[in-house]
């Protein structure tokens, strides 16, 4: 039953991001491809061809790694096929390094929209993408099964972080209309934004570990 229960999760995880990592795979690639790549989105700047790429990159690892890891996670495919969850395990913690490398750079060279507050925790939440994805490919490659579920569960919240980013904009607006929300991303709502996307999902993350923690053995 918990087994059903967590594919049926998964299943409707991935699903639903589909739309995003469309999106997000399509503009990455234009962004590698195109001549003017700033005509796409904002976020892509006039001659700043080393941001662009990092950028471009970061949406291409990054569509995969939001619905790969819901895939990954599934329990028939650790069940059935453990060979390709492993390989496809470590490719995922590679673009999961790719990602969170290539948007730190972005930021780095060109900051955010928001300014020095959006680029604060949108670094940390980087950064705690590439910290999960290497204590899960450490924990694998060690067999401690225990930690490495437990930083992949992890790794899995942190994935579909920026599809939860835009799903809370478009709940609060058809809500609120943008109350507390403006063009440059200072508002407000904003503000409260770059925090709520990712941090409470990592706590109620850290109390369902601990409430649910597996005993320690060796796979």
């Amino acid at each position: 039953m918990k087994r059903n229960l967590t594919t049926a999760l998964l299943l409707f995880l991935a699903f639903n991001t589909i739309w995003f990592v469309l999106h997000s795979a399509h503009l990455g690639w234009l962004g590698l491809t195109s001549d003017g790549p700033q005509q796409l989105s904002r976020v892509f700047l006039p001659g700043a061809t080393t941001a662009n790429i990092s950028l471009a990159l970061h949406m291409l690892s990054g569509a995969i790694l939001t619905i790969g890891l819901p895939l990954q996670a599934l329990p028939a495919l650790r069940r059935n096929w453990p060979w390709l969850h492993r390989r496809s395990g470590y490719v995922l913690s590679g673009l999961a390094v790719v990602t969170g490398c290539a948007g730190l750079l972005y930021i780095l060279l060109k900051g955010t929209v928001g300014g020095w507050w959006m680029s604060l925790w949108f670094s940390i939440y980087g950064g705690a993408i590439i910290w999960s994805a290497a204590n899960t490919f450490y924990f694998a490659t060690r067999k401690d099964l225990a930690s490495h579920s437990a930083w992949a569960i992890r790794l899995l919240v942190l994935s579909v972080g920026s599809w939860i980013y835009r799903m809370h904009y478009v709940i609060w607006y058809g809500l609120t209309g943008g109350l507390g929300s403006n063009e440059a991303l200072t508002g407000a709502f904003d503000r409260i934004q770059v925090v709520a996307f990712f941090v409470p999902y990592l706590l109620i993350t850290e109390l369902f570990l601990r409430r649910n923690r597996m005993p320690k053995h060796h796979i």
